[in-house]
């Protein structure tokens, strides 16, 4: 799990903070006199100059306005949102009176004059904590189970799926390992029977005294019991799981869980004409653990979707030559761009205005100033939905795993890398043994926790560099890089071991299940194609060997 060593990455940070925001009090000093000055040709002005002069004093005013309470200038932000919106009534005509006006540069020139100094109790110097993330490696399982027996065998299951189990049977056992090292999850049994608190009583007060909520699953006796059910997700439930436990299914909830806090940083990509509130967005960002890039020019904004393939744009409403809405309409037109999120941040507070951005294209608007905790949080969420959706659409429903077409794909771009570097590659196929009796035998539900169960198992097996994919029905297809027919053969024959320990539960008895699985290797006069067939060929003959086992196609398949 990523956290900052000592204090050094926080203090870098507030450091870069420290700097941004005495950039802008520079910027102010230039600034603010300029609105004065603007201010003042106001008196000698004709309509039309006073058009253009207006509409220049709310441009700044409104910039002014979003930007001043997030770098600690909080009563300088409020007195330029209504000093813009008295601009917004002068432009509209709202407002003609002469003393009016004088009142309107006298504000302005007041503004001009006030000293440059930074609220201390600003509510937007707070850092934003960096969304939890976990190390590479075994994931580790604690599990609380009062009945030794249903413990271990859950301990004994998920170390074959490739985690690092360890069972108790008493909070105090827990106690003792959680103050040596944290799990990556929990796993507890609501009643506990022996101990004077219940398992979810405990689980309530672990979740006070961590500083970072673990995945908890929760076992019950009946799952349909409501009141139990919702003690576990006042604990913090993620998943409730009724004895017997069916184990392939409670590790695909782990799987979940996972996936929410881990894999490559979310891609923002930032919009803002004011570039010291956007380098300050960025930083507070990046040291959450997101990638940020900054569009300083609406026109390239092709060249970084394209490039950079955000997940999630935010937009400032007011820019000039193109706005934030006509910005996100433009986005919003191409059918490759339609999943990314577009979350306005604007100091725009007329709510009309909002519904109508939003109406035109956008997902959320936030109002500025910002927390940067607040900021972190939405941008997060948003980009977590984000990419759940785009793995939604590119991946299979029931695996997770690559596609037909996708992973045929990626065969083809590694044959070609193994062909440029010259290190060999391995493409295996992998079928379950006798997988219509299981659907006969154990209804087709159960085939699907099957199938899922071993897609499960195949990605915690196999590398990261490694790509995995369902081939169709029960079939899967894998490539390994960087491996040699015989490496692979070693991988795959204990992912076979592994995957035929493993226990399924229907219509209250157990069951399991065997794979097969042929390999081939990369040479020279391969194509992508002929490489599968020779992997499939060598997949058939593990079936009629008698299934269970692991074939490597032969020199002589190579050459044929």
């Amino acid at each position: 799990m990523d956290k900052h060593e000592g204090s050094a990455v926080p203090q870098a940070l507030q450091q870069h903070l420290q700097q941004l925001s005495q950039q802008f009090s520079e910027r102010l000093r230039q600034e603010l006199p300029h609105l004065a000055q603007l201010g003042g040709l106001l008196l000698e002005a004709d309509d039309v100059e006073r058009k253009r002069v207006l509409l220049e004093l709310r441009h700044q005013l409104h910039r002014l306005a979003g930007s001043a309470g997030t770098f600690g200038f909080t009563q300088l932000g409020q007195q330029a949102r209504e000093l813009e919106q008295h601009a917004e009534r002068w432009m509209e005509r709202q407002s003609r009176q002469q003393q009016g006006l004088n009142d309107f540069i006298s504000a302005l020139q007041a503004l001009g004059e006030q000293p440059i100094n930074a609220s201390a109790s600003s509510e937007t110097s707070e850092s934003g904590r960096k969304p939890p993330r976990h190390e590479d490696g075994s994931r580790t399982i604690y599990i609380l189970e009062g009945e030794a027996a249903i413990g271990e065998s859950m301990r004994q299951t998920l170390n074959n799926f490739g985690y690092q189990a360890e069972h108790f049977n008493s909070i105090a056992g827990l106690d003792a390992a959680l103050q040596q090292q944290m799990p990556d999850a929990l796993i507890i049994d609501a009643k506990l029977p022996g101990e004077a608190s219940c398992g979810l009583h405990y689980a309530s007060q672990l979740r006070e005294r961590l500083e970072e909520p673990l995945p908890l699953l929760v076992l019950t006796d009946q799952q349909d019991d409501f009141a139990t059910q919702l003690q576990a997700v006042r604990a913090g439930a993620m998943g409730l799981f009724s004895k017997p436990v069916d184990i392939p299914q409670l590790e695909s909830r782990l799987e979940r869980c996972f996936s929410q806090q881990s894999g490559e940083p979310y891609r923002v990509l930032i919009a803002d004409d004011d570039q010291d509130l956007a380098s300050r967005y960025s930083l507070v960002l990046r040291d959450a653990g997101m990638l940020v890039e900054i569009l300083s020019e609406p026109a390239q904004i092709f060249a970084h979707l394209r490039d950079f393939n955000p997940e999630v744009v935010l937009l400032d409403v007011n820019m000039p030559d193109c706005s934030g809405p006509e910005l996100a309409q433009i986005i919003r037109c191409n059918d490759d761009w339609l999943r990314i999120p577009i979350i306005y941040l604007s100091a725009e507070t007329d709510i009309s205005k909002q519904m109508n951005a939003l109406i035109k294209a956008g997902d959320d608007f936030i109002t500025k100033p910002i927390s940067d905790n607040a900021l972190v949080a939405t941008v997060f969420s948003r980009a977590q939905r984000a990419r759940l959706l785009s793995i939604a659409l590119a991946r299979d429903s029931l695996t997770g795993l690559l596609k037909h077409a996708d992973i045929k794909e990626q065969v083809a771009i590694e044959l070609e890398r193994s062909l440029r570097s010259g290190d060999r590659t391995s493409v295996v196929m992998l079928d379950i043994d006798h997988f219509k009796r299981v659907n006969d035998d154990h209804g087709h539900a159960a085939g699907d926790n099957v199938i899922r169960a071993l897609a499960n198992l195949l990605r915690q097996r196999l590398r990261r560099i490694d790509s995995l994919g369902r081939y169709g029905g029960e079939e899967f297809l894998a490539v390994l890089p960087d491996c040699t027919p015989e490496q692979a053969r070693l991988i795959v024959d204990e992912i076979r071991q592994r995957f035929a320990e493993l226990r399924f539960i229907a219509d209250g008895g157990e069951f399991s299940v065997t794979l097969s699985a042929g390999i081939a290797g990369t040479d020279v006069n391969s194509d992508a194609e002929q490489l599968r067939e020779r992997a499939d060929k060598a997949l058939y003959a593990a079936k009629h060997g008698g299934r269970n086992q692991v074939q490597v196609a032969t020199p002589e398949e190579h050459r044929g």
